[in-house]
């Protein structure tokens, strides 16, 4: 227990400030116990809604972050955390309100706390945009992970293997990619498809460009230890880490708005659940728990194709939230029980090859 908590301990004290805070914002705002109490309760709400639609994210996050040595590891928890809740919960939804109404930043945070209706409006109204984004980048990052010719581990391995030979042809994944938008596009009014075709273009090429930048800094590294110099630099993986992280919140953020409208509330709800994704990305890396359970990884995968395909989409249709985290925490606890099933297998295999 007390190993466990050394995981958590941060992510518990961060709740507690954040509910302190939530509680003066609360009874600063209505002035009535119920009033705070009510606040308080949707805190926590927002907090656990967070966590349960992330924990794909933490799974996905610990298995490039097992890679990476413990300075990386530890500036993600820190430096990474400061992006996830301070740039994604707060300046990204001001930074839509401020280029959708065309206002500056100040008047956005004065909308957000004064008008929190048209806030709300204002941000779901760029909805398209950020499903087009968000989906193509998610559903990149999941495609690849199944389009490695050199995995050798298949836990659907009817469409694993499958699509493992199909790396073979150069950018099979993207033209898959690009079909699927296009298809969506054809569903939508003329101005949303430009929106959302763009947008998923910009994403994909984001992807690329981190893939790439990932790539370019590996390579270095690599050619520093041909030379004997001692290389701890996990800089590619991190930037990729942050924009994964980013692309995992795009919904969470959009999905938010149907319990509040209120930006404070909302920011604090959704903090405590980045911090706590967090703590279960270092706990998993830590644990060794993706090398001990085998398909883990890949029920997280793919969690976030399936995510990626619902964020693309909701350019169309309304999706609720409490599906798509129904749907990933259903894969990940399919992958964790065959994983478990698969120890005992060999754990019987030995057993019985012993004897």
């Amino acid at each position: 227990m007390a190993t466990l908590l050394r995981f958590y301990t941060f992510s518990f004290i961060f709740t507690f400030l954040c509910l302190g805070l939530g509680a003066w914002y609360g009874w600063s705002s209505t002035g009535s116990i119920a009033g705070m109490a009510q606040m308080l309760w949707i805190i926590f709400v927002l907090s656990i809604l967070e966590i349960s639609l992330s924990f794909d994210n933490a799974v996905v996050n610990a298995s490039v972050l097992k890679d990476m040595d413990e300075i990386w590891q530890r500036r993600f928890l820190t430096w990474g955390i400061a992006f996830a809740v301070f740039g994604m919960r707060v300046v990204f939804p001001l930074a839509i309100v401020a280029i959708a109404a065309g206002i500056g930043p100040i008047q956005a945070i004065d909308l957000s706390l004064n008008d929190p209706l048209e806030y709300e409006r204002l941000v779901s109204s760029a909805h398209v945009g950020i499903a087009g984004f968000g989906g193509a980048f998610l559903a990149m990052v999941g495609l690849k992970f199944f389009f490695d010719g050199e995995k050798d581990i298949h836990w659907i391995s009817a469409v694993e293997s499958y699509l493992a030979r199909f790396s073979a042809l150069p950018a099979a994944e993207i033209a898959l990619l690009l079909l699927a938008m296009w298809g969506i596009s054809t569903m939508l009014p003329p101005e949303d498809a430009l929106t959302f075709l763009v947008s998923g273009m910009l994403g994909l090429v984001t992807f690329i460009a981190v893939e790439g930048i990932s790539t370019i800094l590996e390579m270095r590294e690599e050619a520093a230890r041909v030379r004997g110099a001692v290389v701890r630099s996990g800089l590619g993986g991190f930037l990729y880490l942050n924009i994964l992280d980013a692309s995992f919140s795009f919904d969470g953020v959009i999905g938010a708005f149907a319990l509040s409208n209120n930006m404070v509330v909302i920011v604090l709800g959704l903090s405590i659940g980045a911090m706590f994704v967090r703590s279960m990305t270092i706990h998993l890396v830590k644990k060794g728990t993706l090398a001990q359970y085998r398909f883990l990884e890949h029920g997280a995968f793919w969690a976030i194709i399936v995510l990626g395909a619902i964020m693309l989409l909701s350019a169309k249709f309304h999706i609720p939230e409490t599906i798509t985290g129904l749907i990933g925490a259903a894969l990940i606890g399919l992958s964790l029980w065959w994983s478990i099933r698969h120890q005992k297998q060999q754990a019987s295999d030995t057993t019985q090859t012993g004897d």
